[in-house]
């Protein structure tokens, strides 16, 4: 790449990375994601020459002979210039200008290239052999050395993922990962930076380590070999699980009509005859619901107990008796209504009577509790954030495997985070936000570490100071938070619905004993008004309570104010984050030009904005809507959430987290107050955002920790981007006038859905005289079934006239539009989650498009384009993974097929882009990022973010005998 060097200046000094690792962990080499062992040789004595001069020009006890210099290592071209004053000056050492350093950005590639003649002249022959390879991907017949992957040759992130491929095709090429590609934007530069990993790949086994991602698969994943019966049995005992619960369900709703109507009977139904006063029906009714809350959160206690017992480490097959039990209790513990009381300190006492050993002042917030509470250990003084999965299990091939999570005293453990299972974290320690610890990884007591895999950081993620201990304020706010949840609001408004609906004359009628109504065609009407009602007159209440109510609660908070924790100003911003983060508002709006006046409405400062009908997705979240702001011109896709509240064990503070203008946020970026991340910034698809560090502008980021890359590639734009004021305008509007149409589908949808629900409410209560509880429990089940089924058959019904196909378009294009269409209208995933490890959910996926094959087991994955996915025989896929095969980075909308062979293991929380081929038998690690165009080969095994293959490991986590139930 040919550039002025005082350009490269002026970028360089705006472009340094996140956080260079430090010197005493393991630095990983490029190419096999393995630790690095010291080079041996000629080369090897030049780089420890190299990297100590490095080290003494910045002062630093040592350097990785990896890190790059601007990126990782924070060096500016003053430094690297003194640096190679301070070489000319050693007799023994080639002279090195500053050249060299641009084009070799690391010790091990500068050695490389100032090797001998014999290792330069292997290196020129892999740099021929590289741009061969490329040239017939870009189909171009030459390649210059020193030419600039992006930004002079053209090629974006899905070109260089297929030459990485390529590449690995080649048994006389050493593997290529797409950081090493960012890292080294050229084939000359590339070339020097792979001499290093081959040297080392010849070095005896014994001192080469695998990395933590590789010792976390100790081995290939053991095929599930359920037999039939077991699969069929498991089934049905599953099914009879959901009837029970609908039964219980039925039950409890009988009890509770008893209960505030004791003189209800035959003739007697309407409760204004009861001689019951509102204030009565309300009191019942709390009562009630105390009671029904201690009973559902007694209940998985006890079937956990009873069922199971303890959890030890272990394998259980998949599809066995043995898993059947972990399921019931595992599910029975996710509707638990403990689970829906997020951060508070009863969660603590609910942990403990699962079995867990949970010490005091421990803070819980995120939603995704523990399953295998006997093998989770958290001292006192812990906070684990929102979001982050400490489950304690994990699916691996046809097992599931079961181990342990030891987190010491006031640790910390990010936003987003992933611990998996036998991770450990010493006392003080803290793992940073959207990073992951992989089997077998322990953090030292008092170190940071952050990334994916966890490594070592100088980054402090502890932001607030922690204010005295208070038992009392943790009891007096558990009491407040169990009342909250049965009584006052909740009970209220559930009375008052209930109360409207049977004030109906028709309605009050079906509980007399008279002939049914099923032939009057006013039965069918009432229902179809009620629905109506409860839908649109819900979502006209849910703007108003949503757009008022949080601007008074906010009157209590300032920004980086600290607070102590389980206070009154505590309870005012969790309740302006729950009342703000609404879901159905947010499908509702989102995808179009009305989701920046609904965001506005509820508190975002938008600033002047520039409308582009996709500024924001469906799926968005933030701690508090008014301290979070996005600049003009800025497009975010689903899943962002703004990371406003920072907390210790005792204390918290809301703060501004500040995107700044003409930025890009992929999927599922989790975004800190304090980022530091300006102008023009495009954050790729799961990074983690730096807190830390220079400000970034005109860049982009990817991976955890983040490295920068390209902001954008010319040869994705296309003419319609470029047309003429008038022409956007009349583009806009009619993908306004689309959007309003999908919006009005979508209020028909919920209305259907509300109407049939109603339908079977009401049949229920016409056989209430005859069958009892037993017609309340069919009419859940049916309202289950209609749950599923209905929106099944209106996908189906959208893609049957015009199919997904792959695409590369404009967002201005009709086909964007259309799929956007097909987004809003798909069955929710909520829905979906209750078939979570059944042999049901993997045949809901057949009907809606996917091609999938036999005997898959689906923890909780996710399609966002059903009919784009080909899933093999025998899979696993882990809770929270996702199969995504689309992309849009700015005004750019990309679609392509993904496919997954057979017995292939996904994950928890990993993430397969689009175009990613996954042969028989691969693995994905959890929390990896496997980027779009990837081909991962038979058998390999995948992990990191971004995702490289990785060496297997020699031993195993699991070699100690366990029990494979």
């Amino acid at each position: 790449m040919n550039m002025p060097v005082n350009d490269l200046q002026g970028t360089l000094r705006s472009t340094t990375a996140t956080n260079p690792p430090a010197p005493a962990a393991p630095a990983a080499p490029a190419g096999n994601g393995s630790p690095a062992t010291p080079a041996t040789g000629a080369d090897g004595v030049l780089e420890r020459r190299l990297a100590d001069l490095l080290a003494s020009v910045m002062k630093k006890d040592d350097v990785p002979v990896d890190g790059n210099f601007f990126y990782e290592l924070g060096a500016d071209s003053l430094v690297m210039a003194q640096f190679c004053a301070r070489v000319r000056k050693q007799p023994d050492l080639p002279a090195i200008s500053i050249k060299d350093i641009y084009q070799n950005p690391t010790i091990s590639a500068l050695a490389a290239a100032l090797a001998p003649a014999e290792e330069a002249s292997a290196t020129l022959q892999v740099q021929e052999r590289l741009a061969e390879v490329l040239s017939g991907v870009l189909g171009v017949e030459h390649v210059p050395a020193d030419a600039d992957f992006f930004h002079d040759l053209g090629a974006d992130s899905l070109v260089m993922a297929k030459f990485c491929a390529r590449v690995r095709k080649q048994p006389d090429l050493p593997q290529v990962s797409m950081k090493e590609i960012y890292s080294n934007p050229n084939i000359s530069a590339l070339a020097a930076a792979l001499q290093v990993p081959l040297q080392q790949d010849r070095l005896p086994d014994q001192l080469q380590e695998p990395s933590p991602i590789a010792a976390s698969v100790p081995e290939a994943p053991a095929p599930m070999d359920a037999r039939t019966w077991e699969y069929v049995t498991c089934g049905a005992l599953q099914v009879l699980v959901y009837l029970g619960y609908c039964l219980l369900a039925g039950w409890l709703a009988v009890v509770y009509y008893l209960w505030i109507f004791p003189e209800a009977g035959p003739g007697n139904h309407h409760w204004l005859g009861h001689g019951m006063g509102l204030l009565d029906i309300y009191l019942r009714s709390i009562v009630y619901g105390v009671a029904a809350f201690v009973l559902l959160s007694i209940l998985p206690v006890a079937a956990k107990w009873i069922i199971i017992g303890r959890f030890r480490p272990q394998e259980i097959r998949i599809w066995s008796l043995s898993y059947f039990r972990f399921w019931l209790v595992k599910t029975l513990m996710r509707t638990s209504p403990l689970s829906l009381m997020t951060g508070s300190p009863l969660t603590t006492f609910y942990l403990r009577a699962m079995g867990a050993k949970v010490g005091r002042n421990v803070t819980i917030l995120t939603n995704h509790l523990p399953v295998c509470t006997d093998l989770l250990t958290i001292g006192e003084g812990t906070v684990i954030r929102k979001d982050a999965i400490v489950n304690g299990y994990r699916a691996h091939g046809g097992v599931i495997q079961l181990g342990a999570v030891t987190l010491g005293r006031d640790v910390l453990v990010g936003e987003g985070s992933i611990l998996d299972i036998n991770t450990t974290m010493g006392d003080g320690s803290q793992l940073g936000h959207r990073s992951t610890l992989y089997a077998g990884q322990a953090v030292p007591g008092d170190e940071r570490w952050h990334g994916s895999p966890g490594r070592r950081t100088d980054t402090d993620f502890r932001t607030v100071d922690p204010t005295p201990y208070r038992p009392w304020r943790r009891g007096w706010f558990a009491v407040s938070q169990l009342l909250s949840a049965v009584g006052i609001g909740r009970t209220m408004l559930g009375t008052a619905i209930m109360l409207g609906i049977l004030a109906v004359p028709s309605v009050a009628a079906l509980l007399e004993a008279q002939p049914y109504a099923f032939d009057k065609w006013t039965f069918y009407a009432d229902a179809i008004v009620l629905a109506g009602l409860s839908v649109i007159g819900g979502t006209v209440l849910a703007l108003v309570v949503v757009t008022t109510v949080p601007r008074i609660l906010q009157l209590a908070l300032k920004p980086d104010t600290v607070y102590p924790m389980f206070g009154l100003r505590d309870a005012a911003a969790r309740a302006v984050a729950r009342l703000t983060n609404n879901s159905m508002l947010g499908g509702l709006f989102g995808d179009s030009s009305y989701v920046v006046n609904y965001v506005r409405a509820i508190g975002y400062d938008l600033g002047q904005v520039q409308q582009t009908g996709s500024n924001m997705g469906t799926v968005f979240k933030h701690d508090n809507p008014f301290l979070s702001a996005i600049g003009t011109g800025t497009m975010i896709a689903d899943g962002v959430s703004f990371m406003n509240t920072d907390y210790s064990a005792t204390s918290f503070k809301v703060s501004r987290a500040a995107i700044g203008a003409n930025n890009f946020l992929g999927n599922g970026v989790l975004y800190p107050a304090g980022a530091r991340t300006g102008d023009n910034c495009l954050l790729a698809t799961m990074v983690a955002v730096p807190i830390d560090g220079p400000v970034r502008h005109d860049v982009g980021l990817l991976g955890s920790p983040a490295f920068e890359i390209p902001r954008s590639v010319l040869r994705d734009s296309l003419p319609q981007e470029h047309a003429s004021p008038a022409q956007f305008h009349r583009d806009l509007s009619a993908k306004n006038r689309h959007n309003l149409c999908t919006m009005g589908m979508l209020m028909l949808v919920r209305w259907l859905n509300a109407s049939l629900a109603m339908v079977a409410l009401l049949v229920a209560l016409e056989l209430s005289d005859q069958f009892g509880f037993l017609a309340l429990s069919a009419s859940f089940v049916v309202m289950l079934l209609i749950g599923l089924l209905v929106p099944i058959g209106i996908e189906r019904i959208v893609t049957g006239s015009r199919g997904l196909h792959p695409q590369l378009c404009s967002i201005y294009n009709p086909y964007f539009w259309w799929h956007e269409r097909y987004w809003k209208l798909q069955i929710q995933s909520r829905r979906l989650t209750i078939l979570d490890g059944t042999p049901f959910k993997p045949l809901v996926w057949r009907l809606l498009g996917v091609r999938i094959g036999s005997r898959v087991f689906d923890d909780g994955c996710s399609f966002p384009e059903r009919s784009l996915v080909t899933i093999g025989s025998r899979c696993t896929l882990n809770a929270g993974s996702a199969i995504q095969c689309h992309s849009q980075e700015d005004g750019m909308f990309k679609s392509d097929h993904s496919a997954l062979g057979d017995n292939v293991t996904l994950g928890v929380g990993c993430l397969v882009h689009y175009g990613v081929t996954v042969e028989d038998g691969a693995v994905v690690t959890a929390d990896s990022f496997v980027m779009k165009g990837t081909t991962l080969p038979r058998g390999s095994v995948w992990g990191g973010n971004p995702a490289d293959e990785v060496r297997a490991a020699t031993t195993s986590p699991f070699a100690q005998e366990r029990p494979v139930s």
